[in-house]
């Protein structure tokens, strides 16, 4: 029988738990944390762009419910750790940056000055209300992704992927060789 999941085919036949643990083996120093993000497509985008780029962790803070759907199953192959509060979510965060992408706060510099560390979590928000005070205050840095049309911002899922190829380029590749 064919194997129809939306895998590469390194991982075609494998079982879903084979599929987890090979990916483990490889895991990148990256997180992405969700915070309050209110569509559950935009948190679906985020899971699955986050198994596309072989986060170690996806963290989502407050809501604890959402439809899988968006996420085309790749949620099976990572760690998703729901945090009932931002108390909880920090308690994990130890000797981590913890990056904020945000562009509703003056302390924002522009994403493509980053320098990112390996042991870096992305903290995203939801696009009505942002990233709370409470958690933006405990983020290292914050930045925002620059816009050059008439709309002030991406949507939240591809603000996330901008985000993760950022971190992936500057921290997996050297040149065109892809580092492991």
């Amino acid at each position: 029988m064919e194997d129809t999941r939306n895998l590469i085919d390194e991982y075609k036949g494998l079982k879903n738990e084979q599929v987890f643990e090979a990916l483990n083996k490889k895991r990148t120093g990256l997180e992405i944390a969700i915070e309050n993000v209110e569509h559950d497509f935009n948190i679906g985008s985020i899971v699955r762009t986050a198994n596309s780029f072989n986060v170690s962790k996806v963290h989502i803070i407050g809501r604890k419910k959402y439809n899988r759907r968006g996420a085309m199953c790749t949620d099976k192959y990572l760690e998703i750790i729901h945090h009932p509060d931002i108390a909880d979510f920090l308690k994990t965060q130890e000797n981590r940056e913890l990056v904020a992408i945000e562009n509703n706060t003056p302390r924002a510099k522009e994403l493509h000055t980053k320098e990112f560390t390996k042991n870096t979590t992305l903290i995203f928000g939801s696009e009505n209300s942002g990233i709370t005070e409470d958690l933006l205050e405990k983020a290292t840095d914050v930045r925002y992704i620059e816009s050059f049309g008439s709309t002030r911002s991406v949507n939240v899922g591809a603000a996330a992927a901008i985000a993760m190829y950022e971190w992936t380029r500057q921290n997996l590749f050297s040149g065109n060789k892809f580092n492991k």
